[in-house]
């Protein structure tokens, strides 16, 4: 048989997470419980990972950080697992940190269609994310993630080449102006791809059940993307002390928060907390500003955008 035949599959058997677990070579056998402590025991390796790979993380994070301060974006790209999990990230910004949905996009081989049925076969595709990539008009603010369990996904692989190829354009889309910053999230140790400014690794190693990446690798990717987005909401403004005073009050639930928000930073009631949330139009962090500053809500909302949003700073505390 000749192993170089073009329509075979390229062997993965080198990667990390390809491999056997020895310690689960009798899965078949076990009992739930069983089941049960062997999966949690193995899943403590996704938290060790995590504490392994924090200051590629920081790293990461700090050079995103300028841009998207700026006004640029952070773009997941991904396919299969890390792709629903990027999505699933991207989509959990908006409501959470009342951010535009255009701020931090998740881009998905197979598009939606892929979040509830498989098409793990646009994976193979170097070229498959392009168009979508080309009608960001991405600049140099931008940063782009590629996240791939093994590390090998063509996909996502083709479009942070694209990406870095194409350099960037300025904000007013005049010229070339730098490319964005590229990252690849991967849980298997590989070398860093020259089209790839940082690489962030966290070895989770072989999975219980051998290959399926979405246990281990898909906790250990759903951690960092936590990590990642959550940390420049924080450093750009929308977090006051542990409270999540950017968020968009859309449900009962999320009124509620935010009305516990208003009143632990206030020192209202309840009630009056919820009547100067409307009165703010729904907004917390003008809510209160016009409460501690003793604003109205024009003034509240003109004071908050000459601090660029910042809650801290307009209540003076810095």
């Amino acid at each position: 048989m000749n192993a170089a035949a073009p329509d075979h599959p390229p062997d993965r058997g080198h990667v990390r997470t390809e491999h056997r677990n020895a310690r689960t070579m009798n899965l078949h056998e076990l009992s739930a419980a069983q089941c049960v402590a062997v999966m949690q025991r193995e899943d403590r390796a996704a938290f060790e990972a995590m504490e392994r790979a924090a200051a590629a993380l920081t790293t990461f994070i700090e050079a995103v950080e300028p841009g998207f301060a700026r006004g640029g974006r952070l773009v997941y790209v991904g396919a299969g697992t890390s792709g629903r999990l990027g999505v699933l990230d991207a989509s959990e910004a908006p409501p959470t940190f009342q951010i535009p949905p255009d701020r931090i996009i998740a881009i998905i081989a197979g598009g939606d269609a892929a979040l509830r049925r498989s098409s793990e076969g646009r994976e193979d595709d170097p070229r498959g994310a392009e168009s979508e990539l080309e009608a960001l008009r991405l600049t140099h603010n931008d940063a782009v993630l590629g996240i791939a369990a093994g590390g090998t996904t063509p996909y996502v692989l083709g479009a942070l080449e694209f990406v870095k190829s194409r350099g960037g354009e300025d904000a007013r889309g005049s010229g070339a102006a730098g490319a964005p910053v590229t990252g690849l999230l991967t849980c298997a140790p590989m070398e860093r791809p020259s089209f790839v400014d940082h690489l962030i690794v966290i070895e989770t190693g072989p999975e219980v059940l051998t290959g399926s990446t979405r246990l281990k690798a898909g906790t250990a990717t759903k951690l960092a993307l936590n990590t990642i987005s959550t940390t420049l909401m924080i450093r750009t403004g929308r977090v006051y002390e542990n409270l999540m005073v950017d968020l968009r009050a859309s449900n009962a639930k999320l009124r509620d928060r935010a009305a516990r928000i208003i009143a632990t930073l206030t020192g209202l009631d309840r009630g009056t907390a919820l009547s100067l949330l409307d009165a703010a139009g729904g907004a917390v962090k003008t809510a209160i500003v016009m409460q501690r500053r003793a604003l109205d809500r024009a003034a509240a909302e003109a004071l908050l955008a000459h601090h660029g949003g910042r809650l801290d700073a307009a209540l003076g505390d810095e």
